[in-house]
């Protein structure tokens, strides 16, 4: 297989891990409904970040450390999905309403990026994509891994940031139907932290139970 077949081939598994709704793609979307566009693409941005911490991991070993030491998988596993957990508990007791001058009470922007950014750290589908998929990629029959891994990493945000950012954009234009129903906006706040919560539960169980 040739470089390029290679690298389409790590690009398709890259776009369906983040196509598919998971930790990421939810915290995104509850910032850009209850704090608008702004939120959403500040979260979108702290996501990026994480995605190229994730990739220069995956290129200094990350993986054959976690596949020689495994019994350090599970209690990030557990720290990652206890987060999100937190953050959805956050969510679900919120009240959130939105006004004109912004959403009171939701977190700034410089906090969704920042709380983004952990996100995508902690998150155990992040991890498990690295372990399973960046040693099948990453290798030196292809040239220096450094070079390698720095195309993999502009793919992997470039992707996130047609995704997650063209969620956020579409999210925070539907925030303006919710400025006049404070009900809705509450709602919606407390629907996206359940799903929040639900998926922590799932990868958890899932992870500890591929582990």
């Amino acid at each position: 297989m040739s470089y390029t077949e290679n690298l389409w081939l790590f690009f398709v598994l890259l776009f369906g891990i983040i196509a598919v709704p998971g930790m990421d793609m939810l915290f995104v979307l509850a910032n850009a409904l209850t704090g608008g566009r702004d939120r959403g693409l500040a979260a979108t941005a702290g996501i990026m970040l994480g995605g190229a911490v994730h990739t220069l991991n995956g290129a200094v070993g990350v993986g054959l450390l976690m596949h020689f030491v495994p019994i350090l998988f599970k209690p990030l596993l557990v720290a990652g999905a206890a987060y999100m957990a937190y953050i959805g508990i956050t969510l679900m007791r919120s009240s959130i309403t939105v006004g004109d001058d912004g959403p009171t009470g939701s977190r700034s922007s410089w906090k969704a990026f920042r709380q983004g950014m952990v996100t995508c750290l902690i998150n155990p589908k992040a991890y498990l994509f690295i372990l399973a998929v960046y040693p099948q990629f990453l290798k030196p029959a292809y040239g220096p891994v450094w070079m390698q891994a720095t195309v993999m990493g502009l793919l992997t945000i470039a992707t996130q940031a047609a995704i997650y950012g063209g969620l956020a954009i579409t999210a925070g234009r539907s925030r303006g139907l919710l400025i006049d129903n404070p009900r809705a906006t509450i709602l919606a706040g407390r629907a996206a932290g359940l799903l929040l919560f639900a998926v922590s539960l799932f990868t958890a169980w899932e992870g500890l139970r591929a582990a």
